[in-house]
């Protein structure tokens, strides 16, 4: 589409009941980031009330038809995807406008690849918009859905603004709050998702996205505790201002960081659990309890089922769920491992589950049955749940889609990892309707994360990895060898994984930075790394960790056996090299001594370096002795890498997970103690 350009949804697809937006960019550098917006407007053009604003701190609607699902990688950049349920916004909204802001005085045209496109039910895409305008502006509106003679149309708008976050809301009629630093958060804020037993008055604020007073706000939309720079735990928060505005989150229970003392007698003795794992002795046990697990507390905790299924293009309603379901198929009936149906408004969604454990891999002959099952019987959707990884442009099943259908189904994946992070954001970070939920998914949790579910993620590199490290000990790799090929793949597989147990841990966004030219496809892209890998025995990857100013990387040297964890920070703009170098080893005192650090020196390259152990009673030894300028330092940790292909404790898999946990709690924690805030642009007069 072009800019202005308008489109009635009917016309393009029978499947638009609800929709998927995906907002994408990409910078040179790989961290290039913005935030989101959707604004539900009535027939005057502007918002009912401040809750119509959704935005990383009022993430979804109660009813449903507004979902922020976060951001995704792509070949070259992240997508931030958005779903609307057209069926179940309210009547009364006319017009919903999809935008974007940047943050920390940040611009759009220093962005490339600005995007939108918007998909279907089932998952394909109908239309996309690109904006190649954008100059100076920190906030865009990229497009808007708008009622027109009883359907739905899609308008690609383009417009930018100067003053950010506040400008675009201020438009619509969001009630901007401009108070200054000493306002305080408020009591729903503040006593959100404590779970610690603490009085809520005294209570600290949560450590994940919470309800802000406000939307669009510099104090009051508070981004993350850990971001803004909140009293720490062990201060009281003081008394909330009066304040007769609206809040656009209610108040949830999260689980405490710190388990209590146990009542045990001895360490032998073992907590009664929900669901036992133990007795599990096959893997069509693990298949058929893990499915049944999952479901369950799918069906009864909404909003981790809503998590999971909004993706999917499910709508938000009353759900269901089955397990051994006999469906007929031919002579011989099939029994998909579950079923989903969702009721909204006196309609189905239903969508088949098919789940492995362990390192089983999916059938795509049982697929296709499913498949063929759901297009018969009018079902949307066939989900595949395993411990792979799906990666873009590269489908973990083949299965023929029959284009003569009149009804298509969407084939989706999840993998258990995906699942566990999902989880641990809601019980740890952003919080549930009740304590009965976030106990039902602890118990979930503590089910996945055991040794004997088989739901452990991703955990085997594949075959090909003895033979590659084999062939890089020996010089005998050749480029074009499609054993490289596939070791790139399932590092892919493993970093992603990495981010989402990192991400669920933390509470915050981590994506892979992937630094590809603008329109590489994922398959030439991933090419390109095998070569790499053929001619100097390196993986290598990059991760954006919300909040933080550096770039993680993470580098496994096939030859040396060794793994490399380092970040990059640049160097301060005020003040004496010294002083700059005195205040770096006070911030990592407690980081292991081993670290290595060294300093970026312009237009050399690398200057003086040293471990942590050596520069701490002499910082200035890591200056250049010459006067040069320094840019930055670079901060490393090494570690010996696992030999074999798996996730055992001698493994591969297992020994990147431990480098990258080490690396963030050992150095990135340090660094991150006193962040700056961060403030939508535009707050305080752009």
């Amino acid at each position: 589409m072009v800019k202005g350009a308008n489109v009635e949804l009917a016309g393009l697809s029978e499947e638009i009941g609800s929709v998927t937006l995906g907002l994408r960019w990409s910078s040179a550098t790989g961290d290039g980031d913005a935030d989101v917006s959707v604004l539900l407007l009535g027939a005057d053009g502007k918002v009912r009330d401040d809750a119509d604003f959704f935005f990383y701190n009022n993430p979804a609607a109660a009813d449903g038809s507004v979902q922020l699902l976060g951001k995704t990688p792509t070949a070259d950049g992240s997508e931030d995807r958005i779903s609307l349920d057209l069926e179940a916004t309210p009547v009364d909204v006319e017009r919903v406008v999809i935008g974007a802001s940047r943050y920390g005085g940040g611009r759009f045209g220093e962005l490339d690849g600005l995007r939108v496109t918007l998909a279907d039910r089932t998952g394909e895409a109908l239309l996309g918009f690109s904006i190649d305008d954008a100059t100076v502006e920190s906030a865009f509106i990229f497009g808007e859905l708008y009622r027109r003679n009883g359907g739905w149309r899609f308008r690609a708008v383009g417009q930018g603004y100067e003053t950010g976050l506040a400008g675009l809301a201020t438009d619509f009629g969001i009630d901007v709050d401009d108070t200054d630093d000493t306002d305080t958060v408020s009591a729903e804020a503040a006593g959100a998702g404590t779970g610690d037993g603490r009085p809520e008055e005294t209570a600290p604020p949560p450590q994940g996205p919470v309800g802000a007073p406000l939307p669009g706000i510099p104090r009051q939309v508070e981004r993350r505790t850990a971001e803004t720079g909140t009293a720490p735990a062990s201060a009281p928060v003081p008394a909330p201002a009066p304040s007769s505005r609206p809040r656009t989150a209610r108040k949830k229970v999260t689980l405490p960081r710190v388990t209590r003392k146990p009542l045990a007698e001895n360490d032998s003795w073992r907590l009664a659990r929900l669901f036992p794992v133990s007795s599990l002795r096959s893997d069509r046990e693990r298949e058929t309890r893990a499915t049944s697990i999952l479901l369950s507390v799918m069906a009864q905790v909404p909003e981790f089922g809503r998590r999971l299924t909004a993706g999917f293009g499910a709508p938000a309603g009353r759900m269901e769920t089955f397990t051994e379901v006999s469906l007929p198929h031919g002579d011989n009936p099939k029994r998909p491992d579950g079923v989903i149906r969702i009721e909204r408004a006196g309609r189905l969604w239903t969508a088949l589950v098919e789940t492995k454990t362990n390192g089983n891999p999916l059938r795509a002959e049982q697929v296709q049955d499913y498949m063929d099952i759901a297009a018969r019987r009018g079902y949307e959707a066939v989900i595949t749940l395993s411990n792979d990884v799906a990666l873009e442009g590269t489908p973990l099943v083949d299965v023929k889609i029959d284009r003569r259908r009149k009804h298509r189904v969407a084939l989706r994946h999840l993998s258990w990892a995906e699942v566990v992070h999902q989880a641990q954001l809601l019980i740890r970070h952003e919080g549930v309707g009740n304590a009965a939920h976030a106990w039902l998914l602890q118990e979930l949790l503590n089910y996945l994360q055991h040794e004997n579910s088989g739901c452990h993620g991703f955990q085997n590199m594949g075959p090909a990895w003895v033979p590659v490290r084999n062939a890089i000990d020996t010089e005998t790799l050749c480029q074009g060898d499609q054993r490289s090929l596939e070791v790139v793949e399932n590092w892919e597989r493993l970093v992603r994984q990495v981010c989402l147990r990192l991400g669920g841990e933390l509470g915050r966004k981590i994506l892979p930075v992937q630094r590809a030219r603008r329109g590489t496809d994922p398959q030439s892209r991933r090419a390109a790394l095998a070569d790499r890998l053929c001619q100097d025995g390196r993986l290598f990857a990059e991760l954006r960790v919300e909040g933080t100013s550096g770039i993680l990387a993470i580098t496994a040297d096939l030859r040396t056996g060794r793994l490399r964890m380092s970040i990059e920070i640049p160097a301060p703009e005020q003040g004496y090299p010294l002083s700059w170098a005195k205040r770096l080893v006070r911030q990592l005192a407690e980081a292991p001594a081993d670290l290595h650090v060294e300093t970026l020196v312009e237009g050399e390259g690398v200057g003086p370096r040293g471990t942590l152990e050596r520069l701490r009673p002499e910082p200035g030894d890591i200056l250049p002795r010459g006067g040069e300028r320094i840019t930055g330092f670079r901060l490393s940790l090494f570690k010996g890498m696992g030999s074999t292909r798996g996730n055992a404790e001698t493994g591969f898999i297992r020994s990147v997970d431990d480098a990258v946990h080490r690396f963030h709690s050992g150095v990135v924690a340090h660094l991150e103690r006193k962040p700056s805030r961060r403030q939508p642009t535009g707050a305080t007069g752009g």
